[in-house]
């Protein structure tokens, strides 16, 4: 109890935690949120900045100015920490800095991230796009491959360069394949004069059958027609069975393999 009032702490200030926040804003309690960043991030434009449609501030606000409506109410603590981990027997979130939250009531809601099913390996090569971090990341890598392949004399060392998989065909995957293709079909046409970047491959490979499969099969199949007249090569019922420093190799109705630009 802080004030006669049940204490509620919140981990995670993505939509989860933001509902979860504005709704007990309005309640008897006293709350408090918590988060290791001090941005909400809106993660469906992420893939924007990743291909540079977007700056960072467009899809990132500080939480304080997101909740700004919620903390005039006067029941309202964010605190920029990271939660290590829970004393559940004594009702605690440990913080770093040996700090620790007591509470009445916790939420939970620290989101989510993108699974190797089992191949963490993969993710030095595949890396996710979850945070502003990975979007730089692989902003970085899309537009150090066309640099790349703009160095190179030859075709055959040139064509990995210029060669993009996406893998998943949720949301993310399709608007990052679609806008991918987009920059190398208009963005980057003037760009260059070694290379031909309307040339650049860009493959969406999706276990199964469809894309977008939370969708109803007509926009699944509006979507992937629209990815079509983009130039992307669209490959459903393909699952990834492995992605080294060289290759990505994976199985539809027989094994293929996608040659990746050698490191350096």
């Amino acid at each position: 109890m802080s004030n006669g009032l049940p204490s509620v702490v919140v981990v995670g200030c993505g939509f989860g935690g933001l509902e979860a926040v504005r709704a007990l804003s309005k309640a008897p309690v006293e709350s408090t949120l918590v988060d290791r960043t001090n941005r909400h991030l809106f993660q469906p434009l992420l893939h924007q900045v990743t291909t540079a449609g977007l700056s960072a501030p467009a899809v990132s606000a500080t939480i304080r100015h997101v909740l700004r409506r919620e903390m005039k109410r006067g029941n309202l603590t964010i605190l920029q920490a990271e939660a290590i981990g829970f004393d559940v027997a004594n009702r605690r979130v440990l913080l770093d800095a040996d700090q620790s939250l007591t509470y009445d009531h916790l939420v939970v809601a620290a989101g989510a991230t993108h699974s190797y099913f089992g191949h963490d390996d993969w993710a030095a090569h595949a890396p996710g796009l979850k945070t502003l971090t990975d979007a730089f990341a692989i902003r970085a890598r899309v537009i150090g491959a066309f640099e790349q392949a703009e160095r190179c004399t030859d075709e055959a060392p040139r064509e990995p360069w210029l060669t993009f998989v996406v893998i998943g065909a949720g949301p993310t995957g399709v608007e990052m394949a679609g806008t991918m293709a987009e920059i190398a079909q208009h963005t980057l046409l003037q760009e260059f004069r070694r290379i031909d970047p309307t040339k650049a491959r860009v493959v969406l490979l999706e276990a199964s059958d469809r894309v977008l499969g939370s969708f109803v099969p007509a926009s699944s199949q509006r979507a992937r027609e629209r990815l079509v007249k983009l130039g992307v090569e669209v490959r459903t019922g393909c699952k990834v069975t492995g992605i080294d420093a060289d290759d990505l190799t994976y199985e539809c109705h027989q094994t293929a393999e996608i040659r990746r630009p050698p490191p350096g």
